[in-house]
């Protein structure tokens, strides 16, 4: 209760974001401890319907805490994100946050409004108060949609990908008018959100314009850079002079290394070296060897001399 406090009390505002990160850890922690003592209740529990179903609730309940608490310390965490997106820092060793970091904050946000809605609206019997969390989540889940959805357009701009941009510049804009009719309509209007909303809108709309500007520029310029990289080709070639290598002037005192104030390449020798030509035997007596006829010596072998018996007996 104490730390819930200190997250939520009329002092919350004046702690600074670092602090907060730690309270929430401090709150994770003594919320996990105290889930793990039910559950180890529950399963040493006996046959007690009544008890099952109570110690089942707390579980549920503590369940969602944990669920509202960590969709709030993602929230603080998109909020740190956005101070550090567009300002101008000094120190130049402050990382600065880039447009895809906050993409993935909104996706664990959004996966951390469903898994609450989930756990909320499991049950057989729901009640109204549950009905009313769960659509609540769906509202918190819409909005950030819609904010990822600009972040991820506004990563595709500092890319250079003008189409992509400006079709996800304009899907945000549908998604925030969605989530502002939703919110608008509910019973529990959150003033803050509508206005942040009604910003993020605006903010669409210019960043639509401008891709789409950029964009027709950029076409426009097009041509003009292609003629200025036709007009710098030359027919006759680089006319830069090409050092030798080091291997074709060894009789004279000059540095292969170049000036070491400049980038360039040290010019040694030509590397892989080019093919060249290597003697082999002729291959004219292995072709010719199956055409060569050689003289009969069966008048130089030694004839087997036979006797009466052999004769008579082949």
């Amino acid at each position: 209760q104490e730390l819930e406090k200190d997250i939520n009390g009329p002092g919350a505002d004046s702690l600074p974001a670092e602090k907060k990160l730690v309270i929430f850890d401090k709150i994770f922690a003594a919320y996990n401890e105290a889930r793990s003592c039910i559950r180890n209740d529950l399963a040493n529990t006996g046959n007690s319907e009544n008890v099952k179903d109570d110690l089942s609730g707390l579980d549920k309940a503590i369940g969602a805490v944990l669920g509202e608490r960590t969709i709030e310390r993602n929230q603080l965490l998109v909020r740190m994100a956005k101070s550090k997106l567009s300002k101008v820092r000094d120190d130049k060793n402050e990382k600065v946050t880039k447009p895809e970091e906050l993409v993935r904050l909104y996706d664990l946000l959004l996966q951390n409004t469903s898994d609450l809605s989930d756990l909320v609206s499991s049950g057989r019997d729901r009640k109204p108060e549950e009905v009313t969390f769960a659509e609540e989540c769906e509202l918190k889940s819409s909005v950030f949609r819609a904010e990822r959805c600009f972040y991820l357009a506004k990563s595709y701009s500092l890319a250079g990908k003008r189409p992509e941009a400006y079709a996800l510049y304009c899907r945000a804009r549908s998604l925030v008018d969605a989530a502002l009719k939703k919110l608008q309509s509910s019973t529990d209007v959150d003033q803050v959100t509508v206005k942040e909303l009604k910003m993020l809108y605006n903010d669409c709309r210019s960043n639509i314009c401008i891709e789409h500007a950029t964009g027709v520029m950029e076409e426009e310029k097009v041509p003009e850079n292609l003629s200025k990289k036709i007009s710098g080709i030359s027919l006759t070639g680089n006319d830069k002079k090409v050092e030798k290598l080091l291997m074709e002037k060894l009789e004279n005192y000059e540095s292969a290394v170049g000036d070491p104030t400049t980038k360039s390449v040290p010019r040694i020798v030509a590397f892989p070296p080019a093919f060249q030509a290597v003697p082999r035997n002729p291959i004219v007596l292995d072709l010719a060897y199956n055409s060569i006829e050689f003289p009969s010596l069966e008048n130089r072998m030694k004839k087997d001399k036979k006797g009466f018996i052999s004769r008579l007996w082949g």
